[in-house]
Formats: C-alpha cells, sequence, structure tokens
C-alpha cells in the first residue's frame, strides 16, 4: 500500500508545493499531487504553477495574511530556482 508519504517521493515537486496547488486549486493534496506532477513536465504547466503561486500570495496580501503570503512567495521563489521562470 502507497502512502501519502510515498506519492510525494515519486513527484517531481515537494510537498510543501504540492500543498499549495491544492489550497490554490481547492482541491485534495492527491488531486494536486497528481496536476502538479503532470503540469510540471512542460514548460507551459511550469509557467502555470508558478502564476498560481504569485497569484495566491497576492490574494493573502489583500486578505491581510502577510505570513502565508510570504510562505507562498518562498515556495514561488524555490520553484523558480529549480524549473526556471
Amino acid at each position: 500500500m502507497l502512502t501519502l508519504k510515498d506519492c510525494f517521493d515519486f513527484s517531481d515537486l515537494n510537498e510543501a508545493e504540492i500543498c499549495a496547488i491544492a489550497e490554490c486549486e481547492h482541491i485534495p493534496i492527491i488531486s494536486a499531487l497528481e496536476e502538479g506532477d503532470n503540469l510540471v513536465h512542460s514548460a507551459h504547466g511550469r509557467k502555470r504553477i508558478a502564476k498560481m503561486l504569485l497569484q495566491r500570495a497576492e490574494e493573502c496580501e489583500l486578505r491581510g495574511k502577510d505570513d502565508h503570503a510570504a510562505q507562498l512567495r518562498c515556495i514561488h521563489k524555490a520553484f523558480i530556482t529549480r524549473f526556471g521562470p
């Protein structure tokens, strides 16, 4: 039986990125893992993930959730560092 951690380990995304995708898309983590893993394998998909993370950070800032927005910006920065703009 696979655990959620096993699924994270098989993905090219890290847990923080997958959880952020789940939050942005309002979907379960396992669905975000599948969607994110599919997206990360194309330039268009990587741009979509990066845009998604920044948009969610901006939404959080508008709602006064500055700490969470900063977390999302850090996740975005790490994602860009690994996969490019």
